[in-house]
């Protein structure tokens, strides 16, 4: 069964351009520069997962015409990664017991919990039910896990102190945001065809959080992913600068990219 595979948004935290309109190296007049924070969007016939729902969300929601969620995965809890989670508000209340499923790592759940309490023990109103339900995702790295019709394999990732998501689905994989994966994960990605990865790290090899492109290339001589696709693009990378300076098999994306595997 083929999955279609759209990108809500490429950007970093920042999305480009950054707030006041400021573009950084990047030409604001090519298109594909234009980038919002990082989500995808995974669809089969039946079934609709979003990944990550950063601030950025609603629009993107609205843009790409997303009338049904099936559930939610998050790769971790920073900001640009989940500060749109409000907005899944209408998805929920479009379910019969108006509760969507939540997937991720267990210090994910405690920060969501943490900050938007409300949305799973509900608020000081009676009005305000609880509307999503979360699922740890800790035990079942390596494992097959399905919602609908569509299954993934979920691998851990390091993001910095962070513990992040990855997902795999077939023969395409996502991995933001992350700086080093392990041996279990790296064997779980092995031989996938389309492997969209952060590269937020650029050129800085001694960047704490993000891979860098060498960092990346070093990867992929295990992973062996036939085609690489950049994420997490910071306002440092210009999409025609990094088309002429990527070695063949890899790409920068950009916002609205879609792939069916």
């Amino acid at each position: 069964m083929a999955l279609t595979f759209t990108v809500l948004g490429c950007g970093n935290s920042t999305g480009v351009p950054a707030a006041g309109n400021y573009w950084g190296k990047c030409n604001p007049d090519e298109p594909k520069n234009k980038r919002t924070r990082p989500s995808l969007l995974v669809q089969s016939n039946t079934t609709t997962i979003v990944i990550d729902t950063g601030p950025d969300f609603s629009l993107q929601a609205t843009h790409h015409d997303i009338n049904q969620i099936d559930a939610v995965l998050y790769t971790h809890s920073h900001g640009d990664h989940v500060h749109g989670i409000d907005d899944l508000k209408i998805y929920a209340k479009a379910k019969p017991d108006g509760i969507l499923p939540a997937f991720t790592n267990h210090e994910t759940i405690l920060e969501l919990k943490r900050r938007f309490y409300y949305l799973f023990e509900g608020g000081n109103e009676s009005i305000y039910q609880p509307m999503l339900q979360t699922h740890a995702l800790d035990d079942r790295y390596g494992q097959t896990v399905t919602i609908g019709d569509i299954n993934f394999i979920p691998f851990e990732q390091t993001h910095g102190k962070v513990r992040s998501v990855g997902y795999r689905f077939g023969d395409f994989a996502y991995s933001t945001d992350m700086k080093h994966l392990n041996a279990q994960s790296i064997e779980i990605l092995r031989g996938v065809k389309t492997w969209i990865v952060d590269s937020a790290g650029y050129h800085q090899e001694n960047n704490p959080v993000h891979a860098s492109l060498k960092e990346i290339y070093a990867l992929n001589e295990h992973v062996q992913a036939q085609n690489v696709y950049l994420t997490s693009l910071s306002l440092a990378m210009d999409y025609e600068t990094m088309i002429s300076e990527l070695p063949e098999g890899y790409l920068p994306l950009y916002d609205g990219k879609t792939f069916t595997a």
